[in-house]
């Protein structure tokens, strides 16, 4: 219901005295992943001197994405840093940071770039606590839009979860929601470990219903626990990221067959909850993966793999299917981006064909 003439002068008045402003007591409790990010190093930055962003246009252009928005304005040169473009630079301070005790923010423009910076990723970032046997902790935190975005060719739509969860030493995180986003973040600035951050640009203007929980300051979410998405009974869709959202809109669409999807959101690439995973598949008894990445040594590779050598594979009633990108580099061209990326249809169809239903 609209709020008009003197209805909304006493509402002003009302908020005025009870020091809240009229956006807020009108608002629902909606938070976009951007903004679910942004707060969550703000809050980081405030709590902890040690914490600082550096990274190509953070600071004074508040990022290529606007993730860090208003942060150089509060904390200025020191904590707020703009890089030369040369990720290999710019990562190799960030690391070297960390080694000395703080705890820096490295963000890339996109992960496709960190390319240029991998070594210190791989054979600083993630290998110094064991050969310094324990002396040496590494807490840093690599973020950036990873996977394919919208119209950016090969050069920018790859998705690294599986390349970077094979490393022993990183934890690989990839998170779907604002709630994910914020709670995870946030745990991996406080983390002692190198942390892969691995965010979708597609889904930064995404806005999500979240609780007063989710607001809180002591937020926080366990690295390396899924989320069930959606309850269901009759399959188990198993996704990440940007993934999860075709795979909720696949299960919407199967209801309309009569089939009750549950979805898993894993979060965590590395550590992989393969617990959760299969408490779902006892009792679904089937399963499908879903993945933006490619499908030679991906993810849902993984989670078979896991899946077959434990005891959970006697609760299979049919092999597992794997829904992932095309086994090529990502065309440049809208219309065959789309089919080389997972769409809800492809996850319907695999299903259909795993339930022998037409």
């Amino acid at each position: 219901m609209a709020i008009t003439g003197n209805r909304f002068q006493w509402v002003c008045r009302q908020a005025l005295r009870r020091n809240f402003s009229v956006s807020s007591t009108l608002s629902s409790k909606q938070l976009t992943v951007r903004d679910a990010l942004n707060s969550a190093i703000d809050e980081e930055m405030e709590r902890d001197e040690r914490v600082f962003v550096l990274g190509e246009e953070v600071a004074q252009y508040d990022g290529a994405y606007k993730i860090t928005r208003g942060l150089w304005k509060k904390y200025g040169d020191k904590r707020v840093i703009d890089t030369p473009i040369t990720e290999i630079g710019f990562a190799g301070i960030a690391t070297g940071a960390a080694f000395a005790g703080l705890r820096p923010i490295c963000e890339f423009m996109t992960f496709n770039f960190a390319m240029q910076a991998i070594d210190h990723l791989i054979n600083s970032a993630a290998k110094t606590f064991y050969m310094s046997a324990g002396v040496v902790n590494v807490p840093i935190v690599f973020r950036g839009p990873n996977g394919a975005a919208s119209g950016v060719g090969a050069q920018h739509s790859q998705c690294f979860g599986a390349w970077y969860a094979q490393c022993p030493g990183l934890k690989v995180i990839s998170p779907y929601s604002s709630e994910d986003c914020r709670g995870l973040l946030k745990a991996a600035i406080r983390d002692p470990d190198p942390i892969v951050f691995l965010e979708n640009e597609i889904m930064y203007g995404t806005a999500f219903e979240v609780s007063d929980d989710v607001l809180s300051k002591d937020f926080v979410i366990p690295i390396g626990k899924a989320k069930v998405e959606r309850s269901g009974s009759h399959v188990t869709l198993v996704s990440h990221s940007r993934g999860v959202q075709s795979c909720l809109e696949a299960a919407k669409e199967l209801t309309g067959s009569g089939i009750d999807a549950e979805v898993v959101n894993l979060r965590s690439l590395r550590p992989l909850d393969i617990d959760t995973v299969c408490t779902s598949l006892a009792k679904t008894h089937h399963l499908v993966t879903v993945e933006q990445g490619w499908p030679i040594a991906g993810i849902g590779s993984e989670v078979s793999a896991r899946v077959c050598e434990s005891n959970a594979f006697f609760q299979l009633d049919a092999p597992i299917l794997r829904v992932t990108g095309a086994d090529i580099p990502m065309p440049y061209a809208k219309t065959l981006e789309s089919y080389c990326v997972p769409q809800p249809h492809d996850i319907v169809r695999a299903v259909k064909l795993m339930l022998n239903i037409k």
